[in-house]
């Protein structure tokens, strides 16, 4: 597969994420969505968001990394977009005024449902800050899969129309940006043409997950498999690997993991920083109220008091093999399984950062199967390529005149 370098995100794992819960609001009720707690009412004030920035600023000796990266979600980020632009604002001047280490190396960074991408705020936003964004567009695929889930709230229509129109602008602007694709148990049967059909808009990069959510219905990784089987002899046979890339088939992709020498957490939870429209902070934005089904939010401080770093100390320890079952330590294909911090917590038996939930454990196997196909497929097919090449370069001329 084509590899990119913002693959895995502007300065990923050396940036700091910072982000900034600016609203709850959502013109949009998708059905797999983790934020069960989505509101019109709690939106950020500017004098929480500034105040948020003073502080993070002011301990600039607690977050050293080089980089940094100002995320902003929500809901939807762009509904709150002239409080964006004033954070933005602020940011830029405040880390000028203080010669911060991060004044030259920063992103803003937002991932968007794409609806309000072409209006005229947003768009002298984008223009404003062009050399210092990172903007993702969630469309799901084909109109029919991703009308099945991502649906306006109130009437339950589908909003593929409305986003599908801001494809050719948004990737205009950001020619090398990917879309992030989830999937549920109910669109299983749509991944290979929803894939494919993405490509055909111009998208190179298509970023695809499971729900980490305990949804999966029996037989339907056996579907799962099946579905990005067919995806794989597509890309293959079609050239599409030469060009594009799909984040279900990787080369560091279910083989065993040694937890002396491959023991790290999936994710950056307790390193990232979380903010919302009350001034709480948290490890990660899946720890924050709205995320959270079963669990009370774990807030590690706030605007006023600052971070409490004892309550950051349980994710110190987090690795591998400290929060998995000894099924998941011993599994032959565990290389590339993920997790969710926040689903861990909110699905553990006990207030706990500690026991790895396993939903995905079957789709994972299924995916490790697939994307064996696909890598057994590609090389087969580029060493008959290669032998070809080198017979015709090197095959015997033929003397017309001995004929």
């Amino acid at each position: 597969m084509r590899i990119k370098e913002n693959d895995k995100g502007w300065q990923s794992g050396i940036a700091k994420s910072i982000t900034f819960i600016v609203t709850k609001d959502c013109q949009l009720a998708c059905k797999y969505c983790y934020l069960v707690g989505k509101n019109s009412k709690e939106r950020m004030p500017w004098e929480v968001a500034k105040q948020a920035i003073d502080y993070i600023l002011d301990h600039e000796e607690d977050m050293r990394e080089e980089s940094v990266v100002w995320d902003f979600i929500g809901g939807e980020p762009f509904l709150e977009i002239d409080l964006i632009d004033r954070i933005c604002d602020y940011l830029k001047v405040e880390m000028f005024r203080r010669n911060h280490h991060w004044f030259n190396s920063y992103r803003f960074s937002f991932s968007t449902n794409g609806i309000n991408y072409h209006t005229d705020k947003v768009q002298r936003f984008i223009k404003k800050n062009r050399e210092h964004l990172s903007i993702g567009i969630t469309i799901d695929g084909t109109e029919k899969k991703h009308d099945l889930n991502r649906v306006y709230k109130g009437d339950g229509r589908g909003s593929y129309a409305d986003v599908v129109r801001n494809i050719p602008l948004w990737l205009e602007q950001f020619p090398n940006a990917g879309t992030k694709v989830t999937i549920s148990s109910e669109d299983l049967p749509y991944i290979k043409e929803s894939v494919l059909h993405l490509y055909s808009l111009g998208i190179h990069e298509v970023n695809i997950n499971c729900v980490f959510e305990d949804v999966w219905k029996k037989d339907d990784d056996l579907l799962f498999e099946d579905q990005l089987m067919q995806l794989a002899d597509a890309i293959i046979d079609g050239g599409y690997y030469k060009d594009y890339a799909c984040s279900f088939f990787s080369d560091h992709l279910g083989k065993p993991l040694d937890c002396v020498t491959q023991n790290q957490n999936w994710c950056g939870a307790g390193k990232m920083l979380a903010v919302d429209a009350e001034g709480n902070f948290y490890p990660c934005t899946r720890f924050a109220q709205y995320s959270l089904r079963e669990k009370k939010a774990w807030i590690i401080g706030n605007i006023r008091d600052g971070i409490d770093k004892n309550k950051l100390r349980p994710f110190l320890t987090l690795d591998r093999c400290t929060q998995s079952p000894q099924k998941c330590i011993d599994c032959e294909v565990a290389e590339g399984c993920a997790w969710c911090q926040g689903e861990n917590y909110d699905a553990a038996d006990t207030p706990t950062i500690y026991q790895r939930s396993t939903a995905i454990c079957l789709m994972h196997k299924a995916r490790v199967r697939a994307n064996n196909y696909y890598w057994n497929k590609l090389f087969r097919k580029l060493e008959l390529e290669e032998a070809r090449e080198e017979y015709e370069t090197n095959k015997p001329k033929l003397n017309p005149a001995k004929c």
